[in-house]
C-alpha cells in the first residue's frame, strides 16, 4: 500500500496550477459547480491513459530516451500554446454573448494526457509493477485526482460568482497563464530551460 510520501507528492503535483486545472477553474467559472463535474472524468481518465501503461510497461522502456522526452514536451506545449489561443479568442466572443464554457470532457482529457505531471507521476512516484500488484496505489491515486479536481471546480465557480470579475478577465487571465506554460514546455524541451 503507498505511503504518505505517495500522497504528500501526488497532492504536491495534482494542486499545482497548470493546463488541467487551468481549464476546470474556467469552466467551472462559466458553468458553476455542478455543471462542471463531469469535466473530472475527463481528467481522471487522461491521468489513468498515461499513468497505468508508464507504471506497468514503459518504465523500462523510456530509460534513456531523451528524445522521446523532448518530442513529448513538445506535442505538451503546442496543444497548450493551442488552448491559450482559444481561450483568448473565446474571452471576445463571450464579452458580447451568452455562450457557455468552452471547456470540453475532451478538451480536459488531452489536456491531461499531454500534461507533464503524467509522465511524473507514472514514472516516478507511482510504484511500478504489474497491474494487479500496483491497483491500491492506482485506487488511491485515483481518489486524489478527484479530491484535487474537485477544488479548482470550487474556486472556479467561486471566481464565477466573483461581481467584480467578468468571464472575458477570467478566460483573458488563464490563456495567459496557459501561454507562460506553454512557452516553458517548449524551453524545456528544447534545452533552453
Amino acid at each position: 500500500m503507498p505511503d504518505s510520501f505517495f500522497v504528500f507528492a501526488i497532492l504536491a503535483l495534482l494542486l499545482t496550477p497548470g493546463p488541467t486545472n487551468t481549464l476546470l477553474t474556467v469552466g467551472a467559472a462559466a458553468r458553476g459547480f455542478r455543471s462542471s463535474l463531469p469535466l473530472l472524468v475527463g481528467e481522471l481518465a487522461g491521468y489513468l491513459v498515461v499513468v497505468v501503461p508508464l507504471a506497468t510497461i514503459a518504465a523500462s522502456l523510456l530509460e534513456g530516451r531523451p528524445a522521446l522526452a523532448n518530442a513529448l514536451r513538445l506535442a505538451a506545449a503546442l496543444w497548450v500554446l493551442f488552448l491559450a489561443v482559444r481561450l483568448w479568442r473565446v474571452s471576445a466572443v463571450q464579452e458580447n454573448s451568452n455562450t457557455s464554457s468552452p471547456v470540453t470532457i475532451g478538451q480536459v482529457f488531452l489536456t491531461t494526457v499531454l500534461n507533464p505531471k503524467a509522465p511524473i507521476i507514472g514514472l516516478v512516484i507511482m510504484p511500478h509493477g504489474t497491474l494487479a500488484q500496483i491497483a491500491p496505489a492506482i485506487g488511491l491515486f485515483s481518489l486524489l485526482v478527484a479530491g484535487a479536481g474537485t477544488s479548482f471546480l470550487v474556486l472556479g465557480s467561486l471566481i464565477g460568482r466573483a461581481p467584480v470579475l467578468s468571464p472575458q478577465l477570467v478566460y483573458r487571465v488563464a490563456a495567459v497563464c496557459l501561454g507562460v506554460f506553454s512557452l516553458g514546455l517548449a524551453g524545456t524541451a528544447s534545452g533552453l530551460i
